[in-house]
This record gives structure tokens, sequence and C-alpha cells, in this order.
């Protein structure tokens, strides 16, 4: 089927349909099968060489055959045609298929449309700041390839990008409008069930050597807090986390039965923060320790973790209070007592028995724990990332062999020689310290921050916390991780950082970063409630809010539409005719070139359209005369000249 001359894609509109399909597709290369991207590598290849080569576009027997090969490849891989991965998959090989089937403007149509889907499926993955300003200038291309596609080969490229920035420009009014005032829904505006599982795990509800450390070997960002006041000092912040009592020899795991509510007795004021804690697929909300005043959506355990009704899946964003001096449970069933003095029946005989003479000589539990610290602030500990690997006896081999560890054997170790020694005890999880952004006076817990310590029962004080690390390595809890490990650990290269220039620039993204969070992704329903109350609409509704829209936006569109046309020259009559006379010219699918006179107009319009060129005949000589001459007959005579033009 043959294109007619009016709808042929001119050859200069190739690269820019190019250009703009590459850059709609390009991110998606880290999120798609490695086979996928290099065959929409190849298809866009193959059509950049048919273009500089001008050869002959491929048949469309081959490119049935390309998209049935390719569509069975998606299915191979995720064992359906449908939903994200599949679906955006399917959009990347249309993409690139439909760059070798160029041969209309209603093809490079489809090229733009397609690129602006794909624009929207790119939230699906990421909607970080960096996703944000690559894919403002993706739409920014998209939209001058749009204007590229109709102005023609005169379009100049400068001016043609301009023109793309001003209507972008033009539509950031409606942008921030809808952004405010369209109605919220809840939870992240482009997920899907398949990306509640997207967050990293974090903190795990079990503990063996190495758990912790492993996850002090990454930077990200676990949550960030803003207190109401000035910050704690550093050696104050534990962010607790799972309680882990049960041991079988070498995993501690949490208690799964029900106690009573924890008894808590306030020995500070409280102190106000607010928390916004990362995605971690968990429930627990890492709170400060004590935790204090909770929302309703979540409840304290008997061993003070807070925890939620569903896994946090989500950014999400908390209001809480802390006590810092407490005394916790002065009243312990027996039964947590007990459950907190059990050891496995055998294994680790030299820790039992060092425990056993601690007791021996002096059964006072406060001097039992003071001589456990005193083990490991009096012997030589080391603090390490990189621990020896311990054999069938792990407690003895830290305890009498290796004697380097992380956190986790510090905190394992001791409430092991607790147990043995019959004092109750066991280990917290959680996170020590973080490091306040002078930018934005948020404080940055980090996953380098993970942490281990124990807590024993004393009669009198209840459950006090006992940090094992501190004894070994007081900086650790003092100055963070990074003060605390000898040169050659391997930590995470931004927390090791040591030019000020360096660490200023780090804390001026994370506040960038931070600020994106907060104000734009966390516009929650909430927020919105809070900010039309502000406006004066505290009990505005979904047709109060669809009125408002209407009413702005109508509005907005005017301003921007009567501007430009109060701008614009004023034709004179004859141009007026002319103009309506082109129109309908187009009707007929000729359409005037921007550098076509009337005369050469009319030669085209004889050659191709000849039974309508006696009528257009009189049109453009009642237009020349009309238009040069300035005698109004000849404007009456133009008018006639219009009126018998089909």
């Amino acid at each position: 089927m043959s294109t007619h001359p009016s709808e042929t894609l001119d050859r200069g509109a190739t690269p820019w349909l190019l250009a703009a399909a590459l850059a709609t597709t390009l991110p998606h290369a880290e999120h798609q099968p490695l086979w996928l991207s290099a065959l929409a590598a190849a298809l866009f290849a193959w059509g950049g060489w048919l273009w500089w080569r001008n050869e002959r576009l491929p048949g469309r027997w081959v490119l049935g055959l390309l998209v049935a090969a390719a569509c069975g490849g998606v299915l191979l891989e995720f064992r359906t045609l449908f939903g994200r991965d599949a679906g955006v998959a399917m959009l990347v090989v249309f993409m690139a298929l439909k760059l070798l089937e160029l041969r209309s403007r209603r093809d490079a149509t489809v090229v733009v449309t397609l690129g602006y889907f794909l624009l929207l499926t790119h939230y699906f993955y990421s909607q970080s700041i960096p996703t944000g300003v690559w894919l403002l200038a993706a739409m920014m291309l998209l939209t001058a390839t749009l204007i590229r596609l109709h102005g023609g080969p005169s379009c100049n490229t400068g001016a043609t990008l301009r023109y793309s920035g001003l209507l972008m420009l033009q539509a950031i009014p409606f942008m921030l409008v809808l952004y405010l005032l369209f109605p919220r829904v809840a939870g992240p505006l482009w997920g899907l069930p398949q990306d509640a599982h997207s967050g990293r795990s974090g903190l795990s509800d079990q503990m063996t050597p190495g758990t912790i450390a492993n996850l002090a070997l990454t930077g990200e960002i676990a949550f960030r807090v803003r207190f109401a006041g000035p910050p704690p000092q550093r050696d104050k912040l534990y962010w607790r986390g799972p309680v882990l009592e049960n041991f079988d020899g070498l995993t501690w795991k949490p208690q799964i039965a029900r106690s009573r509510p924890p008894q808590i007795e306030p020995l500070s004021p409280p102190i106000a923060y607010e928390t916004t804690l990362e995605p971690q697929q968990q429930r627990w909300l890492l709170a400060l320790d004590a935790p204090g005043a909770l929302g309703p959506e979540f409840a304290l355990s008997s061993t003070l973790t807070a925890t939620s009704r569903e896994p946090l899946s989500q950014r999400q964003r908390f209001a809480l209070t802390a006590t810092l001096d407490y005394r916790f449970n002065a009243d312990e069933e027996a039964i947590t007592l007990r459950r907190n003095l059990t050891l496995p029946p055998e294994g680790n005989p030299r820790a039992r028995a060092l425990a056993g003479s601690w007791k021996a000589a002096d059964p006072d539990p406060a001097r039992l724990v003071r001589k456990a610290i005193n083990l490991f602030s009096d012997e030589k500990f080391f603090y390490t990332l990189q621990p020896p690997l311990l054999g069938e006896q792990p407690v003895d081999d830290f305890l009498f062999e290796t004697r380097r560890g992380f956190c986790e054997h510090y905190a394992s170790a001791f409430v092991f020689l607790m147990r043995a020694a019959s004092v109750p005890a066991r280990v917290v999880t959680g996170y020590q310290g973080g490091e306040a952004n002078p930018v934005d006076g948020f404080v940055v817990v980090r996953q380098s921050d993970a942490h281990a310590w124990a807590e024993v029962w004393l009669a009198g004080r209840g459950w006090t916390r006992v940090d094992p690390t501190a004894a070994v390595s007081p900086a650790r809890v003092e100055d963070g991780i990074a003060a605390a490990m000898p040169a050659g650990e391997p930590l995470p290269a931004l927390i090791q950082l040591r030019s000020n220039w360096l660490r200023t620039l780090l804390f001026r993204w994370e506040a960038v970063n931070n600020a994106w969070n907060q104000y734009i992704l966390g516009y929650n329903p909430q927020r919105q409630r809070e900010l039309l109350a502000r406006l004066g609409m505290p009990d505005a509704d979904r047709r109060k809010l669809a009125a408002a829209l209407a009413i702005i936006c109508g509005i907005l569109l005017l301003a921007i539409t009567a501007w430009p046309l109060h701008q614009r020259p004023r034709l004179d009559p004859a141009a007026r005719l002319w103009q309506k006379a082109l129109r309908r010219l187009a009707r007929s699918k000729v359409d005037c070139l921007p550098w076509e006179t009337p005369l050469a107009l009319l030669q085209r319009v004889e050659h191709e359209l000849p039974a309508l060129a006696p009528a257009f005949r009189e049109v453009v000589v009642a237009y020349l005369r009309a238009r040069y001459s300035g005698i109004p007959d000849d404007l009456t005579t133009l008018r006639g000249a219009l009126a018998r033009l089909p």
C-alpha cells in the first residue's frame, strides 16, 4: 500500500525518532533481562544503519517473525505477557520494532506515543530525583520530536527544542495544581502488588555470627530522624529492634509466645522526634529506646519492641516519643526469667566453667555483669568486620582462641556467660548511633549502624542495657563505626569519607533527596487534607476537589491561550480569506508548504488535482489583486471566488 505524498516521513525526522526512542527505553536496561536489552539494542542499531545507508525497510513478514520471536521470549522469561515486568518488556520490544517500519508520519506518531507510555513505566521501578530529571529531558525530546514531525524539514533544531521547552513551561502550572489538589490515594502512586517486596530487608529477626557484620557492609540509609529539640548524645541513641531470647547453640531467635504488656517507669522527661523509615519488609519500627507514645497502628511487645500489623513495605513517617532513662519490668514474670536463663544442654564447656567460677566466688548479679565486662575490656579482644571462622564450640572459640569479632559476637558471648552464671539475660538487636546532617538537621541512621547489645535482669532495677562492644571499642558507641574500625576494614566508601568538601557534598545531596522523599513522594492523603485546611477547605470531598480543579485549570487555560492570541499579529482581510482557502485545500490532501508562494502552489494543484485547478486559479488571482492593490472591490471578488471553491 502506497503512502500519500503529504504523509511520507521525511528523511530528517528519523534521527529525532531514534534519539527519542533511545531516551525512553535506555533506563529499562537495568530492569530487563540481558537478552531483551541486547535484542532492543540490535534493533535500534539496525534501524539506524538502514537510515544511514538509505536502505529499504524490512518487509512485513520479517517484522512478523521478529514480533513472534520476541513475544515468545518474553513469555518464556516471565511466564506471562501481562503484569508489570512482562508488560514493560513488550513495550520496549514494540518500540524497537516500530523503528523498522517508519514509512509515514502516522508510524512516527506511534513511536512518539509509545515513548510517552514508556516514560510512565519508569516510575514502576524508581521515583528518585535522577529518574525524574532523566524523564523530564526525555519528555522534552519527545515533544520536540512531535513538533519536528509536523513542522517538516524547515524546522530549526534549536527553535524546535526551545518551543518544546516553552510547552513544558506552560504545563508546569497545570502540573502543580493537579499534584496538590487531585485526590490522593493511600500508598505509593505507582505501586503494584509485586512492588511490595522491592525494598531492602534490613535487620533480621535472627542472629548468627556474621549476620550484622554483613549488614554493616552497606552505607544505605535505614531511617532518618528529626528531633523536636537538640539531638541526644550519640552514645544515647539505641534504636531498639527485635529482642532475641532463644539460643540453640549457634542462632539467637525471638520468643513467639505472648506475655503481659511491658511496665515502664520513666526516670527522665520524654523527648519527641519524627522518624522516616525506609522500606524494610519487617514489622518492627526501630524506635529509640525506650519507646513512648505510639500510633494506633503499632503495638508495644513485652520486650519493648514496637511492631506493626503489616510489614513496612514502603517509606513511612511516624511521630514518636522516647524516654532515655527508665526502669523496665522491675517485677518480671517468673516464666520470662526462666526462659532467659536457658542454655543448650551441651556445648561451650570452657565458657560454662568460667561463668561457674565467677558465680562461686561472688553470686551477686551486678558484680557478675562487671566481671564479664572487665573480661572484654582487660583482655586483648579486637573489634573487626572480618573475624575468623568459629568451630563447633563458637562461644569457647571466640572467648579463648580468636578474640576477634563484631558486635553480635560480643553480645552473644556476654549473654551466654550471664546465663551460665544464673543471671537472666538476652540479646537486643537494632541500630546504634546516627550522623547528624548539618544541612537539614536530620539524624541519618545507616545499615552500617546495625548493632547488637545485651539486657540483664537485676532485682529492683529490671531489665538493664549492657553493651559489651563498648567495653572493647568505646569509639563504636561514641563516634560511630568508622572511628572504631582499624585501617583496611571493608567499610562502605561513603562511611570512610575524610575529605570535608566530599562530606559536605554528600550531606547536601542527602538533604535534597530527603526533601524529595518528605515533601514530594511523601505527599499523602493526610498531608493533602492539612494543606486544604490551610487553604480554607477543611471538609473538601472529591466533588469539591473536582470542581476546584476544573475552575483553576479553566482559568489557567484561558490565561495561557489568551496571551498568545493577544500577541499574535492581526492579519488583513485578504490574508484571512487566503488562510481559509488553504484550509479548504487541505481537506483535498494538498498542504501549502511553508516556502510555497501562491503561484507555486497553483502549479502543484494543477498537477495533482486538475479538477480543482480552475476554481483555485480564480482564488489565487483574486487574492494577489486584493492583497497588493488595496482596492476594496478586489476583496469582494476574492470572497466570491472563495465561495465557489469546493
